[in-house]
């Protein structure tokens, strides 16, 4: 049976948002939405590690938190989240320079197409399932044990409003996200009974090399400013505060759940 917190173990006020001591492994990390949650969660105390395909792009973002928060509060680990091996290498690196895992973010994801689904290659179909879902479940896999076993951890899915909605042209990445929607939900599951917490985030559009197909075009800005109720595309930091919340004691009671973070796109009925 999970034992429950005594209210005064979590703190009062900013204590609850504390990591200090605590590790975090965050996917996709050297731009964006991933770059801007290791800031946030370096800033709550958290020691956390950088990757991503290029270990250039790593090293500048753990610099920079390194320089704002002290030597060693930021490491740089490359990994490609499409090979298994590199994930296992990537866990056991972490582990070996930072210690136990107790926050992980799967962040990193892929779109190669934007159009119909109707013309959408086996080839790119089976990437995008590849890389926005069984990459995560890969990472998981190979945490998820050590967080049961220390009976504390918290896991971050970044979804999409995409899972919620449909669309025209990025279907398949919409899937994708749908797909780890429910995979937060199976998993907070398997581990609640174990006090480990797994929980989404689903952003709106915002302002990343990501989603720039979806927002560089001026008439693209213009739907966006009708669809969405604060009339504008989103910013990485905006995203970055929910996860702090949720790798944090102040989340402790939450699990299995969707955080959506659109600016009121979803609540319009329009999407961008």
């Amino acid at each position: 049976m999970t034992s429950v917190p005594n209210s005064q173990d979590l703190g009062a006020g900013m204590a609850a948002f504390d990591l200090s001591g605590r590790t975090a492994l965050i996917t996709g990390s050297s731009r964006g939405i991933g770059a801007a949650i290791a800031r946030q969660l370096a800033s709550q105390g958290a020691r956390v590690v950088i990757s991503s395909r290029q270990i250039e792009a790593c090293d500048a973002v753990a610099d920079d938190i390194n320089a704002r928060h002290g030597q060693g509060r930021a490491i740089a680990i490359a990994a490609n989240i499409s090979h298994k091996e590199d994930l296992a290498r990537l866990a056991a690196e972490t582990g070996d320079r930072l210690g136990d895992i107790d926050i992980l973010v799967c962040n990193a994801a892929t779109n190669p197409v934007y159009g119909p689904m109707l013309d959408i290659t086996d080839e790119q179909f089976g990437k995008i399932l590849s890389n926005n879902i069984l990459s995560n479940h890969w990472l998981v896999q190979l945490v998820a044990p050590g967080m049961i076993a220390r009976r504390r951890g918290s896991i971050i899915l970044i979804s999409s409003i995409g899972g919620l909605t449909g669309s025209t042209v990025v279907g398949a990445y919409n899937v994708s996200k749908a797909a780890d929607l429910q995979l937060a939900r199976n998993l907070a599951l398997e581990f609640g009974p174990h006090n480990v917490r797994v929980n989404a985030i689903a952003p709106g559009l915002i302002r990343t090399d990501f989603a720039r197909a979806l927002w560089e075009d001026p008439r693209a800005q213009a739907r966006v400013a009708q669809a969405t109720a604060l009339q504008r595309i989103g910013e990485a930091a905006e995203i970055a505060g929910a996860a702090g919340y949720l790798a944090s004691d102040a989340a402790a009671y939450m699990t299995g759940q969707t955080l959506v973070i659109d600016g009121g796109a979803t609540i319009s009925g329009l999407t961008p």
